[in-house]
């Protein structure tokens, strides 16, 4: 595909996939036409240009091709190219607190009735427009077994009757938590890889970065939204420092600050700054504030440990107590955070064993450590983290 045209892919595929789907109200169809019309521009705009409203060419192209297949597949007797036929004509403008055909579209792929591996799927296939090989490659998982996924997804929906339309107002907050855990999935697979050689896949990254910036478009008026922006840009500015140049993971406390992307720091605190002008704190506005204290040397652990207190009252999970007890390790030593890492229930998460092997590490408890590391070396399946773990047993 000429870059052209693929630059207005990447910007515009799920527009055009969230415009064709509320006309037609089938997501197969939408997605076919889409690729129909841009395969037609990788033909035509080489030899013709661009056109002035590319994304309009596209959409106006993919409606008419579509319109034009049902038209033949409706004499024949097909009865869903009627009824798609039939929503074409009859397309309703729907009231909501949001009227963004790419809302509609979110709420769809990340609507609860479907496993979360195949939100995020079919996320990534119809509004990030990767391809299935693209979204099977970053899961590691067999291109045929990530297209009968996507297949059985939009099967689902269409049985199922899952409706395309933003959720009703009382359903709305619940649903937008769901939408933003798809989005953050997305963007943690990407920066600590749960399996395979690489920490780190910046295309996912890079993607789920695109997203939340879309939902903050969408939906300006929720301020998770801009908390979950600012926290992957915060953790995003980080990465060029997270590994050495032999691929071996480094800590942030060891990391070199001077690698951290300052542009992406500088967005994520004013994003910060206007979490707190609101002051409607949420989780995600809590972890992006916590990341913006550590972009901020020196690191300020007492602020730190403050913010997680209030994190576990919103999500008093044993994730955040564990990574609290990190914070406290800082700020009253090993020996206190140590005992609240052994009070926490997390025999089969990998960074429990990790944390708790460096915490026996320093209070001396070589044997104990030693353990610990073996433990959490048995848990984990990315490459990268299995060698920095190697590395500190071996400087035991």
């Amino acid at each position: 595909m000429p870059a052209d045209v693929a630059d207005v892919f990447r910007r515009e595929h799920g527009r055009a996939v969230a415009v064709l789907a509320r006309t037609f109200g089938d997501l197969d169809i939408a997605e076919d036409a889409v690729q129909e019309a841009f395969a037609a521009a990788v033909e035509r705009w080489p030899q013709q240009g661009i056109p002035p409203s590319p994304a309009g060419w596209i959409i106006t192209t993919a409606r008419n091709r579509a319109i034009d297949r049902l038209r033949r597949e409706a004499a024949r007797e097909d009865k869903q190219a009627q009824a798609a036929l039939l929503h074409a004509q009859d397309d309703p403008v729907e009231e909501g607190p949001v009227r963004d055909d790419r809302l509609r579209l979110i709420f769809t792929c990340c609507h609860p009735a479907l496993a979360l591996n195949v939100r995020v799927a079919l996320t990534l296939r119809l509004l990030g427009g990767l391809s299935t090989a693209e979204i099977a490659r970053a899961f590691l998982v067999p291109e045929s077994t990530m297209a009968q996924r996507l297949v059985r997804a939009k099967t689902k929906i269409r049985t199922a009757g899952i409706p395309y339309r933003i959720p009703y107002d009382a359903d709305l907050p619940e649903r937008v938590r769901g939408v933003l855990a798809v989005v953050y999935l997305i963007f943690n697979e990407g920066y600590a890889a749960s399996s395979g050689d690489d920490l780190i896949r910046r295309d996912l990254c890079e993607e789920a970065i695109r997203l939340g910036r879309l939902l903050v478009e969408l939906m300006p008026d929720e301020p998770e939204a801009l908390g979950l922006l600012a926290l992957m840009l915060l953790q995003q500015s980080r990465s060029r420092a997270r590994t050495a140049p032999d691929g071996r993971l480094v800590p942030l406390p060891e990391q070199d600050r001077r690698l951290w992307d300052q542009q992406l720091v500088a967005e994520g605190q004013e994003l910060v700054r206007r979490c707190l002008r609101r002051n409607q704190p949420g989780p995600y506005q809590l972890q992006a504030a916590i990341n913006a204290v550590h972009s901020d040397p020196p690191t300020d652990w007492s602020q730190i440990v403050q913010l997680y207190d209030h994190l576990l009252t919103l999500t008093p999970t044993p994730v955040v107590a564990l990574n609290r007890a990190v914070a406290v390790a800082e700020l009253h030593g090993p020996a206190e955070a140590l005992a609240l890492v052994d009070a926490l229930d997390l025999d089969t998460y990998y960074v429990f064993h990790a944390i708790r092997a460096d915490l026996l590490r320093r209070l001396g408890r070589t044997a104990e450590a030693a353990t610990a590391y073996e433990k959490a070396l048995a848990l984990t399946g990315n490459a990268a983290e299995r060698d920095f773990l190697q590395h500190r047993l071996a400087e035991l």
